[in-house]
């Protein structure tokens, strides 16, 4: 389905990614730098699509909301951990293990023995970052891996853009997108998926097999430029 057979926007339900896709990767995930106008383009978006737009982020809710404060979209984060249906909704969680805390004192003394590394806490999981120091990739999957090894029918350990994440089984982007559209206002609509990571390939599947599709920033748009200035023709 190219993006010139999209259904009419009272038929689709967007759901988008946000590092990579959204706002350009930034060296920390502190660092990112939001557009301006993107909230408002969201907005805008949101009633063009009579509210079926939705954040599907890695990230905290806390991390969605500190970058773009109040917008009306639905939030999924923590790959599927959590999810807001509306600003003024309260969070709701799966039922999903979360990582032992010897697991998580391990990982930041891991970080802290290279230099660079970054140690990033989510309620359910952890990710360390080494997009600094690219060399230590291997040296730091290793004894995560290890970790996860040890509970691997509740735990996985997942790559994404220079980062090792480890986070519950049942919390990937094809969950969080199977939740969105079994509500309203996403029920019956035309799912489409839009990322730029490993990490989004789960939720891309889920569109195309609801009858949607996925795609990918760097084939369809370039990078989240073009993905922002695609937005706002639909959001025209």
């Amino acid at each position: 389905m190219p993006l010139s057979d999209l259904p009419p926007p009272g038929r689709l339900a967007l759901l988008l990614d946000f590092d990579g896709t959204l706002v350009e990767l930034a060296p920390t995930p502190d660092s990112v730098v939001i557009p301006p106008g993107l909230g408002d383009l969201l907005a805008r978006l949101s009633r063009r699509l009579d509210g079926a737009l939705a954040l599907v982020s890695g990230r905290p809710l806390a991390d969605l909301d500190r970058f773009l404060p109040g917008i009306p979209v639905a939030l999924a984060g923590e790959h599927g951990g959590v999810f807001r249906l509306s600003p003024a909704a309260a969070a709701s969680r799966p039922d999903l293990p979360s990582a032992p805390e010897a697991w998580r004192e391990a990982a930041r003394r891991l970080v802290a023995a290279h230099p660079g590394a970054l140690f990033e806490p989510k309620a359910r999981g952890f990710v360390v970052h080494y997009r600094a120091i690219p060399e230590a990739g291997e040296a730091l999957r290793a004894p995560l891996a290890g970790m996860v090894a040890r509970d691997a029918a509740r735990f996985v350990l997942l790559a994404s853009h220079m980062a090792w994440e480890i986070r519950p089984r049942g919390a990937d982007k094809g969950s969080a997108v199977g939740f969105l559209l079994a509500r309203a206002p996403f029920a019956g609509r035309v799912p489409v998926f839009i990322g730029d990571d490993v990490t989004d390939a789960d939720g891309m599947r889920a569109a195309s097999d609801a009858g949607g599709q996925g795609l990918y920033v760097h084939e369809a748009f370039g990078d989240p430029a073009g993905v922002r200035d695609w937005l706002a023709h639909l959001a025209a």
